[in-house]
């Protein structure tokens, strides 16, 4: 046993996390570290260890009636996403905008608002909006790593800031367990919205869209990617025929847009009486009609896919329970991640990094090291919920014990997890977003590199200023910033070529 919290209190996060970066698997990663952890603190032989782990540690997140309403809504979640991704709604949404794609400024924001709506699925936009376009931007002459861009920008950026999808639950299921101990007053759902304001780098990935289309700008080897497609499509530059691809007259916009609208009824009903959004809403009870909504969300769906006969109510339900399993992944990875707060908690690592932090940390600065911190982490990693499930634990209590603003430190951890996500090389939505735009990973990671860079120094900066001076204001600094530096670099680089 550790009888007082040394720096070995960090062992089991440090396993966790030197596996978790040297196989690109977080939970992987995240098992060992905590049974590396039992190990060190109770000394058991190996299959005792194992033991200790499933009973003590793994099974108590199961029973939990808190974890227990995450996990419920997650799989209500899945099962619903799924249902949208395969309806073919949101081909038919997009198709349908084709009639206002005239040129390419139309085409990039018309791109941008398609990633928008479909906002219920980070690794379902990149798969159902890429391919409506790839057409498209072959005949106006844009590359395919810009279509990359775009849809990589309105993917995990737009999820991450909705709180009411699969982002938000997980993230509120992490900070729960954490102001579960440190501060009963907060709700996890007060904590997630108070960082909406903070979460410096989704809101520049996602204004940069429209703003480099109005400004017609480019730079880097996106530049570059851009000449050679509008050089190798030019000839097909002549004002567009736009015809809707085959895609079948089964599908219907109102596959989108009616469950959403049901989504927001029952959500409303439920939890409007109670305050919500603008009250805050007891944890439970806000899982409860979040689910709800969800369960008569899919039923609109399947019935509407049935009145249409695009698919039959058995398929539905097959195609519900598939997405239903498909959440097993984010389960396992919430279930670990408070399995190893509750052995960091127990071994003293909070009140070694809190120790640490008053040391030598101003408090203002703290959320610039978390930024930074949870940057390495997701680029190295190529997962922003695993970056989460790491840095939480640590800087949640560490926060609270310097007294530095908390929803800029939640709003650093998110922005850092996903910076990296958005950047690095091994991430899904990267691999992901080429797919859906049709062009090599390795060419979109290297053309969006330079964007996500400017963003994360934009970041850097803003939490560098809330840090000491928390306020909305600092977001709206970063946004006049960005639209600043965008005209200057675009002005200047005009200046070179005269």
């Amino acid at each position: 046993m550790i009888d007082q919290p040394t720096v070995f209190s960090l062992f089991p996060i440090a396993v966790a996390l030197v596996i978790s970066i040297a196989l690109r698997d977080v939970i992987f990663g995240l098992f060992l570290g905590l049974l590396s952890g039992i190990l060190l603190v109770y000394g058991s032989d190996p299959l005792e260890a194992v033991n200790l782990l499933v009973k003590d540690f793994l099974v108590p997140q199961v029973i939990d009636p808190y974890n227990a309403g995450v996990l419920v809504l997650l799989a209500f979640i899945g099962g619903f996403v799924a249902l949208m991704e395969t309806s073919g709604g949101g081909e038919a949404f997009t198709d349908s905008v084709k009639r206002f794609v005239k040129n390419t400024l139309r085409l990039q924001v018309s791109a941008w608002i398609g990633g928008i709506v479909i906002f219920f699925s980070d690794l379902g936009t990149p798969l159902i909006i890429g391919p409506i376009f790839q057409t498209l931007v072959d005949r106006l002459g844009i590359s395919r790593e810009k279509l990359a861009f775009i849809i990589d920008s309105t993917a995990s950026p737009v999820a991450i800031l909705v709180p009411f999808i699969g982002w938000g639950v997980y993230i509120m299921g992490l900070l729960g367990q954490q102001f579960e101990v440190l501060d009963k007053t907060i709700t996890d759902f007060e904590g997630l919205i108070s960082a909406l304001p903070y979460q410096f780098y989704a809101w520049l990935s996602l204004i940069a869209i429209p703003v480099l289309a109005l400004s017609k700008f480019d730079f880097g080897p996106m530049l570059a990617a851009e000449k050679k497609a509008f050089l190798k499509n030019r000839d097909k530059f002549d004002g567009l025929a736009l015809e809707t691809q085959g895609l079948g007259q089964r599908a219907k916009t109102s596959f989108v847009w009616l469950p959403l609208l049901v989504l927001g009824a029952v959500l409303g009903l439920s939890l409007g009486p109670l305050g919500f959004p603008f009250e805050a809403i007891n944890g439970s009870v806000f899982r409860a009609g979040l689910s709800t909504a969800y369960i008569y969300s899919a039923v609109s769906l399947v019935l509407l896919m049935a009145l249409y006969k695009a698919r039959s109510i058995m398929e539905s339900l097959k195609v519900y329970l598939n997405g239903m399993s498909r959440m097993m992944h984010v389960a396992a990875l919430l279930i670990l991640a408070w399995a190893m707060s509750d052995l960091l908690s127990e071994i003293g690592a909070d009140i070694y990094i809190s120790s640490v932090v008053v040391a030598n940390i101003a408090p203002g600065m703290f959320a610039v090291l978390v930024f930074i911190t949870s940057c390495l982490i997701s680029f190295a990693t190529g997962s922003s919920w695993g970056t989460f499930a790491i840095m939480f634990p640590l800087i949640v209590p560490a926060a609270f014990a310097i007294s530095a603003p908390l929803s800029v430190c939640i709003g650093a951890v998110l922005s850092g997890g996903l910076f990296g996500d958005h950047c690095s090389p091994i991430s899904e939505t990267t691999i992901l977003s080429s797919m859906g735009a049709g062009c090599e990973p390795i060419e979109h990671f290297r053309t969006q590199l330079p964007y996500a860079l400017a963003n994360g120094f934009l970041s850097l900066i803003g939490f560098l200023m809330a840090g000491f001076y928390p306020s909305v204001g600092v977001l709206m600094v970063l946004l006049v910033l960005q639209g600043i530096a965008i005209l200057g670099v675009r002005k200047y680089m005009n200046m070179e070529t005269v």
